[in-house]
């Protein structure tokens, strides 16, 4: 199916009926009519000559075709918004953008990231906040997400930008107290310092065929950043992401051959801020900063 002879506004019709699941939905979000809405929704299958929704339980779901028009559309808009950024004037880079991003990401990755963007664009003004649990975009509590897990709302434009090795370290002033374990069956002669509730570390040692349990871990926080204060103050060994256990000079690598996994990076922002030159740049230059770590 080709969308290219399309008049644009049927296009955004029908992404914001993809966008909000309902023509009443769509409406209220995007300033149109309800009346206008299905009118183009009908216009544009006729177009193509084929349905694009099927009604279920009061939410319009896409059929097989529909997703297809969904996918080049999107391509569409995100051509689109590369060629306004391209052309954009410093008044359009001007304003803010409301990032959220876990406590660790904020404190240690993003202001070198925030720095470089600044010099860039000095207009710009960027709201951070740090925080680990998930501030929901679809309610506008942030313009863009950076997350160590996939979000799964269909209404969001995602990108995979990373994946950030992981290792296990300790510090210079543990070691030179108590020694470096042997290896993974020498830990329970060592301070471990991991998880409260959260289970990633111990899905992630019985993955590896270790099994364990949160009492493995003398010391424990859900806080990453209190975990990664507590390793470089050298209450025990704990895990981290690679670059900045590398990076720290009171940090020594605890078997450094050995694989534990990586952290996967996901940037997410709502796909009708895809427009918007200054959030654009943002994201760009974001996923940009990652790929090269």
């Amino acid at each position: 199916m080709d969308t290219k002879s399309l008049p644009w506004h049927l296009l955004e019709s029908f992404a914001a009926i993809c966008a909000h699941g309902s023509l009443s939905a769509a409406a209220r979000a995007s300033g149109s009519s309800q009346p206008t809405l299905s009118r183009h929704l009908t216009q544009l299958e006729q177009h193509l000559g084929t349905r694009l929704f099927e009604r279920a339980q009061n939410r319009l779901e896409l059929t097989p075709e529909g997703h297809a028009i969904q996918r080049q559309t999107r391509q569409m808009a995100d051509a689109a918004a590369a060629l306004s950024l391209a052309h954009a004037h410093d008044d359009a880079l001007a304003g803010t953008v409301r990032l959220t991003a876990s406590q660790i990401a904020a404190t240690y990755l993003l202001p070198p990231m925030i720095a470089s963007l600044h010099a860039r664009a000095p207009q710009l003004q960027i709201d951070i906040v740090a925080t680990d649990h998930s501030n929901n975009l679809l309610r506008r509590e942030a313009d863009l997400a950076l997350r160590m897990y996939r979000p799964t709302q269909g209404d969001l434009i995602t990108r995979k930008i990373a994946e950030l090795p992981l290792g296990i370290f300790a510090a210079k002033s543990y070691v030179a107290r108590h020694g470096t374990p042997k290896g993974p069956e020498d830990m329970h002669r060592h301070t471990l310092i991991g998880y409260d509730r959260d289970t990633r570390i111990i899905d992630g040692m019985r993955a590896f065929g270790i099994e364990a349990d949160r009492t493995l871990f003398a010391i424990r926080s859900d806080d990453q950043v209190v975990c990664w204060e507590m390793l470089r103050a050298g209450v025990g060994i704990g895990f981290a992401q690679a670059r900045m256990g590398e990076d720290d000079p009171t940090l020594t690598r605890v078997w450094p051959d050995i694989d534990i996994g990586t952290l996967p990076v996901w940037l997410t922002a709502h796909q009708e801020l895809r427009m918007s030159p200054r959030v654009r740049m943002v994201f760009d230059h974001l996923a940009d900063c990652f790929a090269a770590l």
